[in-house]
């Protein structure tokens, strides 16, 4: 069921995809060339996967994670301090345990061993940790399972993404690197690293895996997927549209298809982009797959300003998964743009108690502070300083969380760092989301001629966020462009007139100053 054509061509951090698409059969005349040192990521490829993730060194890191949390200076009420430091070592800790009984070499397994040739498909939703726990059983029985470790890695990194648990990628890394040290340039492995490499925002290096997949298996659903997601956030728009509209001609599915709405939708065309997911939604059969594309609707029609069907999307994919953390964050986000902001703030909290990732965070400090009851201001500043705990945990764990940085810290914490990691991101790949952040750290920073270039650069494809047209806005005003701030203020009101819940109430005091 292909997608229509379209020549359109980017951050994708928009939802997380099912885990019933973590890895590709390999075909029975799959080469076992060399190579593989090449392919194969940095770290052990002998011994247990465990060898180098200790009890000791997790818990080493969680005193490092709690003593940043103090350092910062803030009032910590001792209930939020003493979840949120839990919340935030849960990341380091949980890792050594889980892959424990990989390590350990004495007695018997606990647990029943997997069958042969594990399935991917054992990794969807609520099912993740067990099946891992199979995995790990069945690779202690069967260590020259090169299929099965490439699964395991591919299942670490569902965990990371669906847990904000950024401990697993080193542990994905490995098991990744141990089946390529099985089987050199095994196209599932290759796939996974570039996944890996994307979800730490390597996208150079994913592309490059992905194109060394695609080389041994020209098919393979992941590294296709990997490949555009990898030059839609290099910037490279026409590239990925091309790189759609092969993955679509090889493997139409709810994996490209999500990916080829995306790339619609950068370039101005939302219709295209909605159906395309709509097509999606109905030919998905599994769980993952309608909660991961009813999100994706939700999340199309929320940039739009259509709260009503974003609800109804997100209403269907949490019908499906009732923990789906973009679902709930995308709900919560939701209902704050329609004034239900008491609703807004309790399933924002439900997030952040489960994953306190950066932006929820800061969504929840914004909704505090917009709310203004005594004591908000403290917890407010709570959220913004947390953000900068799992930055420290991201970077520790080989994320590359500069973009996360420049979005949190321009309003919220360091400006002169904002600019800075703005700058870096900047200079390792040119998209619409990268411009709009130098663009912003430049304003707040007081740089706004030089700032305005990028504002104007981030809304040049067609791409329409709100958020983008309000900080083109701000800097237009602040340049002496008044006509065309005004025009690009009212756009983000237009557009999505609950787009933050600070940065509409700031649009509209711009519009008023400005008549």
């Amino acid at each position: 069921m292909s997608p229509p054509t379209n020549d359109s061509a980017p951050e994708s951090e928009r939802g997380i995809e099912p885990a019933d698409r973590a890895a590709e059969a390999v075909p029975e005349d799959h080469p076992a060339g060399a190579g593989a040192a090449d392919a194969q990521a940095p770290g052990p490829v002998a011994g247990d996967v465990a060898d180098e993730v200790t009890n000791e060194s997790a818990d080493e890191r969680r005193v490092a994670a709690v003593r940043r949390l103090s350092a910062s200076g803030r009032r910590w009420r001792a209930a939020q301090l003493t979840f949120c430091a839990s919340a935030l070592a849960v990341a380091l800790t949980a890792g050594a345990i889980v892959v424990g009984a990989l390590q350990d070499d004495g007695g018997a397994a606990t647990f029943a061993a997997a069958p042969a040739g594990v399935s991917p498909q054992l990794l969807s939703g609520a099912d993740l940790d067990a099946s891992i726990t199979s995995l790990q059983a069945h690779l202690r029985a069967q260590p020259k399972d090169f299929g099965g470790w490439s699964t395991l890695g591919l299942a670490y990194i569902e965990q990371a993404r669906t847990k904000g648990d950024p401990s697993r990628y080193p542990q994905a890394q490995q098991a990744l690197a141990r089946s390529l040290a099985l089987r050199p340039d095994n196209d599932p492995a290759l796939a996974g690293l570039a996944a890996l490499a994307a979800a730490r925002h390597d996208f150079t290096g994913a592309l490059k895996y992905a194109d060394q997949a695609l080389k041994q298996n020209p098919y393979s659903e992941r590294a296709l997927a990997s490949r555009i997601d990898a030059l839609v956030e290099l910037g490279r728009y026409e590239e990925a549209s091309k790189a759609a509209d092969t993955a679509d001609s090889r493997r139409p599915g709810v994996p490209v298809f999500t990916r080829y709405a995306y790339v619609s939708e950068l370039s101005g065309d939302a219709q295209t982009a909605r159906r395309v997911l709509e097509q999606a939604l109905d030919s998905a059969t599994t769980r993952g797959d309608v909660t991961y594309v009813a999100t994706a609707l939700g999340q199309l029609a929320w940039n739009q300003g259509d709260y009503k069907s974003a609800l109804t999307f997100y209403a269907r994919a949490l019908a499906a998964d009732d923990t789906y953390l973009p679902a709930l964050e995308g709900r919560a986000r939701t209902q704050a743009a329609q004034g239900d902001r008491a609703a807004a703030i309790s399933g924002m909290e439900q997030v952040v108690e489960r994953y306190p990732l950066p932006q929820p965070l800061v969504e929840l400090g914004e909704l505090y502070e917009a709310r203004g009851e005594d004591g908000d201001a403290q917890k407010a500043r709570d959220q913004y300083a947390l953000v900068n705990a799992w930055v420290s945990l991201a970077r520790a764990n080989g994320v590359n969380a500069d973009l996360d940085t420049a979005l949190a810290a321009a309003d919220h914490g360091d400006k002169a760092a904002a600019l800075k990691a703005a700058r870096a991101e900047w200079d390792r790949r040119h998209t619409v989301h990268t411009a709009d952040a130098l663009a912003w750290a430049l304003h707040v920073n007081g740089r706004d001629a030089e700032a305005l270039p990028y504002a104007r650069e981030a809304t040049a494809t067609g791409y329409r966020n709100a958020s983008f047209l309000y900080h083109r806005g701000m800097i237009e005003r602040a340049t002496g462009h008044e006509k065309e701030a005004g025009a690009s203020l009212e756009a983000a009101l237009d557009l999505n007139p609950g787009f933050s819940p600070l940065g509409t109430t700031e649009a509209r005091k711009a519009l008023e100053a400005g008549k």
